[in-house]
């Protein structure tokens, strides 16, 4: 996936990709430092349409995902959170937006 390979060019650890847990799907969670980026990747032919796609419910059932997976991995509870998108368009490199919303 372009996307984790991006995450790892930045010096991110991939910690899982597609997982589920029972209240929603994570794609990507991965660890730099202090820090556990819970990343949602969207295929879309524009940035507006990818951004789109995240609405408000499933950035609602992203959060409850990701508090799943920080109780079921233990020494994550005490990481800094962020939920970032990585936005892969046709014929463009992948574009990551950090801290792109807030539960």
């Amino acid at each position: 996936m372009i996307a984790a390979a991006l995450l790892r060019l930045k010096g991110y650890r991939i910690l899982a990709r597609d997982y589920r847990a029972g209240v929603g799907e994570l794609d990507i969670v991965a660890r730099r430092g202090r820090l556990l980026a819970v990343v949602e990747v969207k295929r879309r032919r524009d940035m507006a349409a990818a951004l789109a796609a995240v609405t408000v419910r499933q950035q609602q059932r992203i959060a409850r995902a990701a508090q799943v997976f920080v109780t079921r991995h233990m020494g994550l509870g005490d990481l800094d959170m962020r939920f970032d998108v990585i936005v892969v368009r046709p014929y463009r490199p992948p574009e990551h937006i950090k801290d792109a919303w807030r539960p």
